[in-house]
């Protein structure tokens, strides 16, 4: 815990006044005023978060956090948890999407096995374990973890980070974890104080029967171990996941080195909002990439 209020610490306020030196550096550029519409806002962003009027976004890392949900043996998911493990191995030999992506642009991506059930065998050099438990507990009965496990969760985010803070100019937060839309949105539902059937989609594509069934899982969930949405620690310990404190503490230390952090669909933007809960100076440093179908999103 000292270490997430360490850091909290360390997250400074931004030089807005770059920002109008950026603007007018953009407006003498040979182009019309305003002509590349988003691209310049981003620019601009990007430059305000390195205070610079001459980012440079070289290196480039996506950390995928893959973790385990006990709550799928409540039949919440269209997927057996199994296809967690696999889709490691997909990532770590480039055949998943998001290392198709990835390589348009010259990122590297970084997998960490922060909660995965099998346990991941491999050599990879882009492989980083950082197991915490072999999946987190069924919430439906019980805390998804332990309060330290949460703490550690988020700790992990902010290490990997601060061991390879020199070599990177951007980071980008992605998930896999079968049936991790549920507790996504259980986290979602407490922490903005709205209804539990407003912040639960269909995930990977659930029936009906399904898509009421979870919805159910998670009022059960939050019933049974009252999460206290003052504390996302307490939150995430109650009814969250490994991946999700993981990328928390990921959002938490780019803050902290200030560098830009682009969250990708709910699962990390889970993780955003609860970093945003410990700290609301983190949202300066945050590039949401989009809004996905997803309700809770």
């Amino acid at each position: 815990m000292n270490k997430i209020k360490e850091v909290v610490a360390g997250i400074e306020e931004l030089n807005k006044n770059i920002g109008e030196k950026i603007q007018e550096k953009l407006d003498n550029l040979t182009k019309p005023k305003d002509s590349l519409g988003k691209l310049e806002q981003l620019a601009k962003k990007i430059g305000i978060i390195k205070n610079t009027l001459t980012p440079k976004i070289e290196k480039k890392y996506i950390f995928v956090f893959a973790s385990d949900h006990g709550v799928v043996e409540e039949n919440i998911s269209a997927y057996p948890q199994e296809v967690t493990e696999q889709m490691v191995y997909n990532f770590l030999s480039g055949g998943a999407g998001i290392n198709v992506l990835a390589r348009q642009i010259n990122a590297e991506v970084i997998v960490v096995d922060i909660g995965v059930k099998a346990k991941i065998i491999t050599e990879n050099k882009n492989f980083i374990d950082k197991k915490i438990n072999f999946g987190t507990k069924n919430m439906k009965k019980t805390f998804a973890m332990t309060r330290q496990e949460a703490i550690k969760s988020i700790e992990t985010g902010i290490e990997i980070v601060e061991n390879m803070k020199e070599k990177i100019d951007i980071v980008g937060v992605g998930d896999m974890g079968i049936g991790n839309t549920t507790p996504s949105s259980a986290v979602t539902s407490v922490l903005t104080n709205k209804k539990v059937e407003e912040c639960t989609g269909r995930g990977t594509g659930i029936d009906e029967e399904t898509y009421k069934r979870k919805i159910d899982v998670i009022k059960e969930a939050i019933a049974i171990n009252k999460p206290n949405r003052n504390d996302p620690i307490d939150v995430l310990s109650k009814v969250g996941g490994f991946e999700i404190g993981g990328i928390a503490g990921v959002i938490l230390g780019c803050a902290k080195n200030r560098i830009p952090v682009v969250i990708d669909g709910f699962i990390s933007s889970t993780g955003a909002l609860i970093a945003y809960k410990i700290s609301e100076k983190v949202a300066d440093y945050i590039i949401p990439s989009h809004i996905s179908v997803e309700k809770g999103h």
